[in-house]
């Protein structure tokens, strides 16, 4: 799949859900999709998990880290689910948050980007972005931009910013 194809097919989540403006309810869509979601304390390098057992889809989220990055870990989880279920169906899928920051912006993991793709869109839709921007280019640099954007879609700074480099 394109990277273009996950952000696809997060935008089809999004209207599947009739999702039409931020913050995107990330829990409310996986319970729709018939995911389990448990929280539970994990070790501070694990971001989060996907499996399925028995028909089930259960994704575990770090109730450790930040609400924004338990809400990107889920995210990125739920793109997983709808991208690469067949790697779910005979395995625990562990992602590590060093693992998944350094090696998928590095590129090492296709799924892992890909998978990052679908969250970045699904929690900051273009559509949704160019709507408050009207076309406007976002500054990187523009630290109080950056914050007013990532609370109005409840994310962290870090990935708003790193939207901007799609």
């Amino acid at each position: 799949m394109s990277l273009e194809g996950a952000r696809e097919a997060a935008r089809e989540v999004l209207k599947a859900h009739g999702v039409t403006s931020a913050p995107v309810p990330v829990e409310r869509i996986a319970r729709k999709l018939g995911v389990r979601v448990q929280y539970a304390p994990l070790d501070n390098d694990l971001s989060g998990m996907a499996h399925i057992r028995d028909g089930v889809v259960i994704v575990g989220v770090n109730l450790l880290h930040a609400p924004n990055r338990q809400r990107f870990t889920l995210a990125h989880e739920l793109g997983h689910v709808v991208l690469h279920r067949a790697i779910l169906e005979d395995n625990v899928h562990v992602d590590r948050v060093l693992l998944r920051d350094r090696d998928s912006s590095a590129g090492l993991y296709r799924e892992e980007i890909e998978a990052n793709a679908f969250a970045s869109e699904l929690l900051m839709p273009t559509e949704f972005l160019d709507a408050i921007l009207g076309g406007r280019q976002v500054v990187l640099d523009d630290d109080e931009e950056i914050s007013t954007l990532a609370k109005k879609f409840r994310v962290s700074e870090s990935a708003m910013r790193f939207r901007f480099f799609r």
